[in-house]
This record gives C-alpha cells, sequence and structure tokens, in this order.
C-alpha cells in the first residue's frame, strides 16, 4: 500500500476540531471553544503559524456550532465544515448524519494491505486539514464532487490493520483497506468514488475522515500502547506467570518477584502493527484477593 500526502483542502468537521461530541450542549460547545482557543491564542504563541492556523480552525468550527441555524444545516449535511454550500441537502456533505452514511461489515480473505496494481482505495494520510475549497480543475472535463463521509474505526482495526466492507449513501459495498497505524483526523482516500461529473469528466473521490474509538483496556501513545494490569499480593511477592490480553490475543507475561505497584512491564511488538511494530506497556497494580483474610490481617499486625 502506498502513502502520499493528502494535497486536497477539506474542510475538517467542526466537532472533530473542537473535540465534542455531535450530541453536545451549546454550553460544552462554547467551553470547548474557550478552552482551545485560549491555549491557541496568538498572543501566547507569537511567530507560530502553527498555532495561529490551530487557531483559525477552532474559530471557523465554533463560527458553525455557535450558530444555531448553522450548526443544523451542517448536521443535515447542506453545509461543510467551511460553511460553504455541499450541494447535497439531506445528505450531502457527510452522508447520513452521525453514523456516516454507512456501515462497516468484516470481511474476510484478502490481507488488509494487499491489493492488485490499480486498485483504487488509494490511502492518504492527511493529518490537520486547512479550511478551503477542494481543489479541481486541471486539463480536460470538470472532475465530479469529492463526497465526505466520518468514519468510526475500531481501535483493535488502527492497531492492527484490516479490510472491511463499507456500505456506501447509494447501497453500492466497497471493501476498505484500514492500514495499521492509522489515527483519528487522517483521512483514507477511495478514488473514483464520488460523485460522478455531470459535465464528463472523471468521477469525484470520496474521502473518509477517521474517528478511532477509544479502548477500555490500552491507551495509545505513538506507535506504543499501554495498559494496566491487576495482579495479587501473592504474584507480587513470590513472582509468576500472568496472561494479558493484547489487540492481537491473550500473552502470558512473566511477573518477577519482589514486584510492585507502578512496575512497567514491556511486551516486545505487541503495539501498533507498523513497521518496526510498537510495544505494549504493561502497568502493574497489585490487588489484594481478600482484604478481610485472616491470615493477611495478623500477618500486618504482627510487621
Amino acid at each position: 500500500m502506498t502513502y502520499q500526502k493528502d494535497t486536497t483542502h477539506l474542510a475538517i468537521d467542526p466537532y472533530i476540531v473542537l473535540g465534542v461530541q455531535r450530541s453536545a450542549t451549546e454550553a460544552e460547545i462554547k467551553k470547548a471553544y474557550r478552552a482551545k482557543a485560549k491555549a491557541l491564542h496568538p498572543d501566547t504563541h507569537k511567530d507560530d503559524p502553527q498555532k495561529e492556523e490551530e487557531f483559525k480552525r477552532v474559530s471557523a468550527a465554533y463560527e458553525i456550532l455557535g450558530d444555531k441555524e448553522k450548526r443544523a444545516k451542517f448536521d443535515r449535511g447542506e453545509i461543510d465544515g467551511d460553511g460553504n454550500p455541499t450541494g447535497f441537502a439531506g445528505g450531502g456533505g457527510y452522508p447520513g448524519g452521525g453514523g456516516g452514511g454507512f456501515r462497516w461489515q468484516s470481511t474476510s480473505g484478502q490481507s488488509p494491505f494487499e491489493g492488485a496494481q490499480g486498485d483504487p482505495f488509494e490511502d492518504i494520510l492527511s493529518g490537520m486539514f486547512s479550511g478551503g475549497r477542494s481543489r479541481r480543475g486541471g486539463p480536460g472535463p470538470q472532475k465530479g464532487r469529492d463526497v465526505r463521509y466520518r468514519v468510526q474505526v475500531d481501535f483493535e482495526d488502527a492497531v492492527l490493520g484490516a479490510r472491511r466492507r463499507m456500505t456506501m449513501a447509494d447501497g453500492r459495498a466497497l471493501d476498505v483497506n484500514i492500514p495499521a497505524g492509522i489515527d483519528s483526523g487522517q483521512t483514507l482516500r477511495l478514488k473514483s468514488q464520488g460523485q460522478q461529473s455531470p459535465y464528463g469528466g472523471p468521477p469525484g473521490d470520496a474521502l473518509l475522515e477517521i474517528e478511532v474509538r477509544s479502548s477500555k483496556i490500552w491507551d495509545r501513545d505513538g506507535k506504543d500502547l499501554r495498559m494496566k494490569l491487576p495482579i495479587g499480593l501473592k504474584e507480587a511477592v513470590l513472582g509468576g506467570s500472568v496472561e494479558v490480553k493484547t489487540p492481537s490475543g491473550h500473552v502470558t507475561l512473566k511477573v518477577p518477584a519482589g514486584s510492585n505497584t507502578g512496575a512497567q512491564l514491556r511486551l516486545k511488538g505487541k503495539g501498533v502493527k507498523t513497521d518496526p511494530p510498537g510495544d505494549l506497556y504493561v502497568r502493574l497494580e497489585i490487588v489484594l484477593e481478600n482484604p478481610k483474610d485472616e491470615g493477611l490481617r495478623k500477618w500486618a499486625e504482627k510487621s
């Protein structure tokens, strides 16, 4: 799979910019905006173009979500994150509303990274976006409109990579490669899977804006993963083997004798499956199996 920088300007979802849910209240949106605007204000980051651009994105996002009418239009897909008309009222810029206009289904067989030459699924990792209209033009008839979707990806799929079936807003089913290591805010481009050109030009592309679901077990730190593991007092004092759940399955971890809460053990290569893969760091936390154990109480009294 080939990666390249996405040079197409894409109006980013203002909910993602402000870090709020689509169900957020006006007060929650205002609070998130004030916090980000204060942290990014140019007066506190002089001569920092990156912070200035982020401040502009936050302000633009609040201009949409802080206005009831504009927010409603965005939620209906009538305008994009820049406030520009999408031309897809009732299911446009982000077809289908909060769910992204499609659903994922598991597929089997082919590896997530296999594909014949000329595969229409060209993955593009774009990071943060700046405002502006999509670029079209060049020689020949005008290209069709790009269609944007919001996609929620399971944590494990983002860590390991996966191939998932996507049902588009128009009912078409497409198999999409999710590369290991993808993160929220990045974009996958599906070449020629957007709107047909009314002028006889090539179709537009489908742009999948990624949001990785959080995990109750692991936290991501770049290409590494971190987790907490409760162990009994006996394993902490005498050492032993415990079972640890990783995104790719359960493994056995050896706990050294004399371990204490806060000790950190590493499972090499059990993090994000990049090249080279990341590691999984396990933080031990001692938990008493029976705090009311009489023998334990007598031992503590003698200490």
